[in-house]
């Protein structure tokens, strides 16, 4: 047989094909051989995309309409100018009276005026003073004249002679009397609230009526002192009476030093067209 010959030019080649066949095949191997890591299945890695943020709508601000356009008035031709008038204004403080020049009097009336002062003075000095009895004489003439003209009436109000004594009784204590006068006039406050009166009866003049109550508060007399023209109030007093009647008896002090107790009651003329209602006590001394 016969030997190849090489020739030393594919050597090199020969050294390289085998160098790369050597490169493939582990290549292949490490391919083939896959770890046990890689062996399990991976998990699915799925991605969104996340939907756009929803806005809120924006408020549009509208203006405000524009008010319209006022036509400027056509101004007027100009009046010729008047004339101004100068005024001073009145002032309303009342005006300064100028002071009156003081009279002058002549050397004549000076002497007639002191004359006459003169006389005024020596008939003053010369007039002697009434001494305590002329005096009294005075008095005594002007308590008889108002007298008659009070009519009696001062006497008929006099709480001592309203009041019916027992003989050699001690009197009457005015501060218990007062308290039991006062309770009289609230009773007939309250009855006269439920009586109808018509004001506009009343007469023109005064009247008086007497009511005297016994010891346990009942009516004792029922007189009309004076009637005047006061017919309708006292028919109307005195149904007030009955309906009040009977009122608190005497406190112990008044029962054993009074045997009877007077009311006295004046009916007097509204002034003006008006007038209270109502009973209403008096100061004392004042007539009726």
């Amino acid at each position: 047989m016969f030997q190849p010959q090489y020739t030393p030019s594919s050597r090199p080649l020969y050294l390289a094909l085998a160098v790369s066949v050597l490169i493939h095949a582990l290549v292949l191997l490490i391919q083939l051989q896959k770890p046990e890591g890689d062996s399990r299945a991976q998990p699915r890695m799925e991605a969104r995309l996340a939907p756009r943020p929803v806005k809120p709508p924006t408020k549009i601000a509208t203006a405000p309409p524009t008010p319209p356009v006022k036509a400027k008035p056509v101004k007027a031709q100009k009046a010729e100018p008047k004339p101004r008038i100068l005024t001073a204004r009145k002032s309303n403080a009342p005006a300064v009276r100028t002071a009156e020049p003081t009279p002058k009097w002549s050397v004549a009336q000076k002497e007639e005026m002191d004359s006459f002062l003169n006389e005024l003075a020596t008939e003053a000095k010369s007039k002697p003073k009434p001494d305590l009895a002329e005096r009294s004489m005075a008095m005594a003439r002007d308590i008889a004249r108002e007298r008659p003209r009070e009519g009696g009436s001062r006497h008929r109000n006099d709480p001592d002679d309203l009041i019916e004594r027992i003989p050699n009784s001690p009197p009457v204590d005015p501060f218990s009397l007062e308290f039991y006068m006062d309770s009289l006039v609230k009773k007939l406050n309250r009855s006269a609230s439920f009586v109808k009166n018509d004001p506009r009866a009343r007469g023109m003049h005064n009247a008086a009526i007497q009511v005297r109550l016994n010891p346990d508060g009942s009516l004792k007399s029922f007189v009309v002192v004076r009637a005047g023209d006061q017919q309708e109030e006292i028919a109307f007093v005195k149904s007030v009476v009955e309906r009040a009647i009977p009122f608190s008896a005497f406190p112990p002090d008044i029962l054993k030093s009074a045997s009877s107790l007077a009311l006295m009651i004046c009916i007097q003329p509204s002034i003006g067209g008006g007038g209270g209602f109502g009973f209403t006590r008096r100061p004392e001394g004042s007539g009726c």
